[in-house]
């Protein structure tokens, strides 16, 4: 147990000697600014903690608080960001290479002062503010220290605190107990906007927009809408053949903004039984993943995010990779009763953010070859031990999604829209699905051309079946795990699966790409390419971090149709197709997925269309490398590309005999039986 005296103590310690740093010029003019910055930020974090604690936030008017949020955020909004330290660029030019990065970073971790203020997280701020002045005390001996014995400073803080760091950040994810976020939502006059400026997150007019409409909103048009979300999860575990009453806990995964329906759906989860957990994103390099996950805003800079996603090159190795996955067994084994209520997530995602296109900087942090293949046995291995206490088969999850005020003047309109989009009728869409997978069913392989400029040309070979009148290679999904419907997908066989996947212009995890391309030879990635950049090597980068996560190649784990003409209609009509999350654009045409398949760790689970027919294509020749060699079988990642209907020149099916069966034509379905889909076109 940890004195909390001592504790006090140490935090009083660092804290007077920050102060005084202010009134200190010991350090050489080239870094001063930085110190100087750094320690005045501390500062304001400090008395933040010490006014939450009296209070002040619970009284203090909405003009206060909004004052206080844009303080907390105003150095990496984009107008000040050219001068902000934590900026790789202009770190860099005020302290040098090197210098500059490990700077940049220390700023990154000290920024979490923020969210630990707000929790009142004494340790986690006693820690940063320790490592702050272990730092500047190396530049107060030498005008410029070594930098090795910089970074091992930074190793060491990231290793030594390892066994509380990581602790801390699971149980966050498994223990209701932990309620910051949920007694928020659960306790505070959401009609009082000033709740959300109690989160600690950068709130931007996404969140204020968002919580003013759903407030006009009836309680019954609320309801509905908690209904289609805690629906969706429950039928898919009803879907999964998983027993949902051996659970305890749900994570529910929101945009700040959404209250009123997160509060009507943890109430909803707690009368099946459920208590619901909400934690917040990571701040600290060691947990941070690539996305935000968690209660989360809308980012002050979505340049800072990118410029600093792969901090962890400054002193990742071996040795720490080894330590992190022994603190973590630990921290599994002491928390697995915990970890074995888990039910798994529920996710509210929204849209309608101005598209972010990166600027690529050679100043920021990137991972070495060596570096990158360690990341990825991390990754692989933490996933394999994580399997062990929250078995994935025996959990499930739901997604769904919803504008936010950036989208435009169109922004009720389209969230009406959005609403009739995911309450769309599932029984209609079940019934044309069937047809379509009896044809593909009865298919050897489906080959698919772009039309309209795009140089799609693409063969992918499909699974056999033993047992035509008991089987079925494709999952026929309606709106439980993946709200909205709708949509027929597979897990496709490598051999076979070759040609090129293209799309104009397409968003992936959260970035666009212009002019995407991919090959696959036998279901692997052989080849990639994309125009955002000047050069290709600049491309391909851009592709392999970001879309093949460093991974050399990776598998198609899945081939899919959607059938959503609706949503299609919807994104044309207010021209927002752009702005559309993957969770409603892959049911707005064919979509390919790099990486695992639909049913990774979780293929022994039986599933079966309403026709009874049980779903078999769950394995491709990568992915049943499980039963032999499971490190070799996951990527941990799963990346879905659609090709929009309007570049769709055919998809036709073709059986083992030859004959050829045409799904969609010029961008409209042709096959008997799915025609009705394409009225939403005409009216």
């Amino acid at each position: 147990m940890m004195d909390i005296e001592l504790l006090q103590e140490r935090y009083h310690l660092v804290s007077d000697r920050i102060r005084e740093m202010l009134l200190e010029k010991t350090v050489s003019e080239d870094f001063r600014d930085y110190f100087h910055t750094m320690a005045r930020f501390i500062q304001m974090t400090d008395k933040l903690r010490s006014d939450l604690a009296n209070g002040w936030h619970l009284q203090a008017s909405l003009e206060q608080l909004k004052r206080l949020n844009h303080q907390l955020y105003e150095d990496i909004l984009p107008l000040n960001y050219s001068k902000s330290y934590g900026n790789p660029d202009y770190a860099v030019k005020r302290a040098g290479a090197g210098y500059g990065q490990l700077l940049s970073f220390l700023y990154t971790e000290i920024r979490g002062l923020i969210a630990y203020a707000y929790e009142n997280r004494l340790w986690d701020m006693t820690i940063i503010c320790e490592l702050f002045i272990q730092i500047y005390n190396y530049f107060v001996e030498e005008e410029s220290p070594d930098l090795k014995r910089l970074k091992e400073v930074i190793y060491w803080y990231i290793s030594d605190y390892s066994d509380m760091t990581l602790d801390d950040r699971f149980r966050e994810q498994v223990d209701p107990e932990l309620s910051f976020n949920t007694d928020i939502i659960l306790n505070a006059d959401l009609t009082d906007l000033r709740y959300l400026y109690h989160f600690g997150e950068y709130i931007s007019e996404n969140e204020i927009q968002t919580a003013l409409y759903l407030n006009q909103l009836s309680d019954e048009d609320i309801d509905q809408m908690a209904e289609t979300f805690v629906g969706g999860y429950v039928r898919g575990f009803e879907a999964s053949k998983i027993d949902l009453s051996k659970k305890k806990t749900v994570v529910i995964h929101t945009n700040i903004g959404f209250e009123r329906v997160i509060k009507a759906a943890i109430e909803k989860f707690g009368a099946i039984g459920l208590k619901t957990i909400i934690f917040r994103s990571a701040v600290g390099s060691i947990n941070k993943k690539a996305s935000r996950i968690g209660i989360i805003s809308t980012s002050p800079n979505d340049q800072y995010d990118y410029d600093h996603r792969f901090d962890q090159a400054l002193y990742l190795d071996k040795a720490l990779n080894e330590r992190k996955l022994a603190v973590s067994k630990r921290v599994y084994e002491k928390y697995k009763e915990l970890a074995r209520d888990y039910a798994g997530p529920a996710c509210l995602e929204v849209f309608g953010e101005t598209p972010f296109v990166p600027e690529s900087k050679d100043s920021v942090l990137k991972l070495d070859d060596k570096q990158q293949k360690l990341m990825i046995q991390y990754t692989n291995q933490n996933a394999t031990l994580s399997n062990e206490y929250m078995d994935r088969s025996k959990i499930s999850f739901t997604i769904i999604a919803y504008p936010v005020a950036a989208i435009g003047s169109d922004y009720e309109a389209v969230f009406r829209e959005t609403v009739k989009v995911n309450t769309l009728d599932s029984r209609r869409y079940e019934s044309i699905q069937k047809t379509i997978i009896d044809v593909l069913d009865r298919a050897d392989y489906v080959y698919i051309k772009g039309n309209n400029g795009n140089t799609t040309e693409l063969t992918v070979k499909l699974a056999h079946l033993k047992d035509a009148d008991k089987e079925t290679k494709f999952e026929n999904c309606v709106a439980d795990v993946n709200i909205p419907v709708g949509e027929v997908f597979t897990s496709p066989m490598l051999e076979g699966t070759t040609g090129t996947v293209n799309v104009s212009s397409v968003y992936l995890n959260g970035l666009n790409y212009v002019n995407f391309s991919m090959t696959f030879e036998d279901g692997m990635v052989r080849d990639y390419s994309c125009d955002n950049f000047e050069t290709k090597e600049e491309n391909r980068k851009y592709i392999k971090d970001n879309v093949l996560m460093n991974h050399d190649t990776l598998p198609m784990g899945e081939f899919a149709i959607g059938t959503n003409t609706t949503a299609y209609v919807m994104a044309r009509k207010f021209k927002i197709m752009e702005k559309l999350p993957i969770l409603i654009i892959e049911k707005m045409g064919p979509h390919f997925a790099v990486g695992d398949t639909c049913f990774s760790r979780s293929e022994d689970n039986q599933t079966f269309n309403s026709d009874c027919k049980e779903m078999i294509a769950k394995d491709n020749e990568v992915s049943v490398l499980r039963k032999t060699d499971v490190e070799k079988a996951y990527f941990n990642c799963h990346t879905d590309i659609t090709i929009p209907y309007d570049e769709i020149g055919e998809i036709t099916a073709v059986t083992l005999e030859g004959d050829q069966i045409c799904l969609i034509a010029n961008g409209r379905f042709c096959l008997e039986g799915t025609e009705e889909l394409n009225d939403v076109f005409d009216d």
